[in-house]
């Protein structure tokens, strides 16, 4: 893996994990209303189901891919990155409860540090695994069967 892609992996990473402190801290991060509070515990069992699945080969600060196989089973059938699906949808439906500008603009930079990684990472797959094309073909990034 190389260097400056690692080293942007790595720092959007932390933007993101700045930009979630943020919400917290400022009150926007969990939702206030039912609808978003069932998109958020959604999501924590989304990512809860792609952390099983994967194992502790999940548990890496960088986009590089871990060694053991592409993972196409679990939530992985249906995305090719629950884990961060789950963060967007989390974070977003907080913010959409709270409505201020702040709370916008941090999701934004979160949503934003999560698609670098997203394409970082597919980078990387592409590389290690010349399977990933054929399954990102069939495999949505973030939202099932649409996008």
């Amino acid at each position: 893996m190389e260097m400056i892609p690692r080293i942007v992996s790595l720092a959007a990473t932390g933007i993101a994990i700045c930009g979630i402190a943020f919400l917290a801290f400022y009150k926007s991060l969990f939702s206030s209303n039912l609808p978003g509070s069932v998109v958020q515990v959604l999501a924590i069992g989304l990512m809860v189901w792609a952390r099983v699945t994967c194992g502790k080969r999940s548990f890496h600060a960088g986009a590089n891919p871990t060694e053991g196989g592409l993972v196409t089973s679990g939530p992985y059938r249906f995305l090719r990155h629950p884990i961060y699906a789950a963060a967007t949808y989390f974070v977003w439906a907080g913010v959409v409860s709270y409505q201020t500008v702040e709370a916008f603009v941090a999701a934004v930079v979160v949503t934003l540090c999560l698609v670098i990684r997203m394409f970082l990472e597919e980078q990387f797959l592409s590389a290690t695994y010349p399977e990933y094309q054929q399954y990102s073909k069939r495999t949505k990034r973030l939202i099932p069967f649409l996008l």
